[in-house]
């Protein structure tokens, strides 16, 4: 007999939790650097995030969803082709310089990261 607690949630549309998660993401990043997010770019970003995981077969879907490595890879992926790493580039790029005086978790490096190269 398969119990709740055994049982494992029939996740039907990876890309839209994946979407839901990036925005959480983006929405927190640009509130700890007190910056208004470039909603266009935060847009195309979500668009881009869809494009990526769509184009992913259903396997690595499940795996991105059930993996955080994998989820940030993707999420910084998305980041980057969609402009977002030049937005407000030189401010961030200052406040990436300074790490430790940002109030994020270290998963934001992600982010933090393509404002430095």
């Amino acid at each position: 007999m398969i119990t709740m607690v055994d049982a494992k949630p029939i996740v039907s549309n990876p890309s839209q939790i994946l979407k839901e998660e990036f925005r959480r993401h983006l929405e927190v990043f640009y509130a700890h650097l007190k910056l208004a997010p470039p909603y266009e770019s935060v847009e195309k970003a979500i668009r881009m995030l869809t494009t990526i995981v769509h184009a992913q077969p259903k396997e690595e879907q499940a795996r991105i969803l059930s993996d955080p490595t994998l989820q940030w890879q993707q999420f910084a992926q998305a980041f980057d082709a969609s402009g977002l790493a030049k937005k407000h580039r030189g401010i961030i790029a200052g406040l990436a310089r300074n790490r430790s005086a940002l109030n994020l978790p270290t998963e934001y490096d992600h982010f933090l990261n393509l404002f430095l190269s």
